[in-house]
């Protein structure tokens, strides 16, 4: 079976290279087995964080419409991925060098952070086939306010990388996205990881929250790390004005 992505681990960081060129890194059957396959060697590694990049012109087109055409759709795979991407304790990066399409859009949002060139296009083209952008809406809008999408999720019109930085729907937009992300990753791997773990899950948790039930839940958290041994060692550190060695935390990254 051709290997249509492709898993590195280097220095505790797991890349993951979408590389079905033929058609434009679409997510067919195959590509989705790989895709979770490449988190799974992520998790087991306990990297640090994970970048989500791509070969060829497109980093994805959305969904493999010939696969679709063919018999019951099944679209599991997908909201599993977009799942695991979302909820994995390792931050995850979307390193995004082409045009971004349908389904692709929805693989992007459900990253932490997603790094585009300057250059790149996106449309939600899915009303134009006749459907909707019914599963990746979940993860592009907890991103995005439905009103600063609604004409592009409406008519299926090209937008660009500064639009959609400006509505939320990425974080950077840059001339180099390698270099972009390579700083990231720095950054990333510089704090505690049950910090950074508990700093991701925070991100997405508290927003939904009400206000009362968020200021319990992140008081007790802050108590608990404040106690723990990674803020001893991060706060040793600063009063001696150097970087800090972090233990290893394999355990609590799950």
């Amino acid at each position: 079976m051709a290997e249509l992505v492709h898993t590195t681990i280097v220095d505790d960081v797991a890349t993951i290279t979408l590389d079905s060129q033929h058609n434009r890194n679409a997510l067919s059957k195959r590509l989705l087995e790989q895709l979770h396959a490449g988190i799974d060697v992520a998790e087991e590694a306990k990297a640090r964080a994970i970048v989500l990049r791509h070969e060829g012109p497109a980093f994805c087109a959305g969904a493999d419409l010939k696969e679709r055409s063919d018999g019951a759709p099944d679209s599991g795979p997908m909201v599993s991925v977009l799942k695991r991407l979302m909820d994995t304790g390792r931050p995850t990066i979307a390193a995004v060098d082409g045009a971004v399409r349908a389904g692709g859009i929805g693989l992007m949002a459900s990253c932490d952070l997603v790094v585009v060139h300057s250059a790149t296009t996106f449309a939600l083209t899915e009303v134009r086939i006749g459907v909707a952008a019914a599963i990746i809406s979940v993860p592009i809008l907890r991103r995005v306010p439905s009103g600063k999408i609604a004409a592009a999720m409406l008519t299926g019109e090209q937008f660009g990388a500064d639009e959609a930085r400006a509505i939320g729907l990425v974080t950077h937009v840059t001339d180099n996205v390698a270099t972009s992300v390579a700083a990231l990753v720095v950054g990333i791997k510089a704090g505690a990881p049950r910090a950074v773990r508990e700093t991701k899950a925070l991100l997405r948790s508290v927003p939904m929250m009400d206000r009362d039930s968020a200021f319990a839940d992140m008081e007790r958290l802050s108590n608990e790390l404040f106690l723990g041994p990674d803020a001893k060692v991060g706060i040793q550190a600063f009063r001696e004005k150097r970087r800090p060695t972090w233990a290893s935390n394999e355990s609590r990254l799950t």
